[in-house]
């Protein structure tokens, strides 16, 4: 089985986006905490924004994951709009 690129960045954004959710952070205090641009969050999660290891070792640490964690499948491929439920 042949793998496309973009479909394991957008894989990778989805998976980045499921953790800061289950986080409870808004892109917004995602992009704080990791001290980028709101928009580069947006461009990440989109699977737009290709990003180097380093990036996502950054990223995976920011998050509290492993780095690995962040190839896996994600749980849906569909977008998840709106704010995030806190964690109880």
């Amino acid at each position: 089985m042949r793998e496309k690129a973009e479909t394991i960045i957008a894989d990778v954004g989805l998976r980045i986006a499921e953790a800061r959710r289950a986080r409870g952070w808004t892109q917004a205090e995602a992009a704080e905490k990791l001290r980028m641009e709101p928009q580069s969050v947006q461009r990440i999660e989109r699977g737009t924004e290709n990003l180097t290891i380093r990036s996502l070792v950054r990223i995976a640490g920011v998050l509290g994951v492993p780095t690995r964690e962040l190839f896996d499948e994600p749980e849906t491929r569909e977008r998840k709009p709106g704010r995030p439920k806190k964690p109880a």
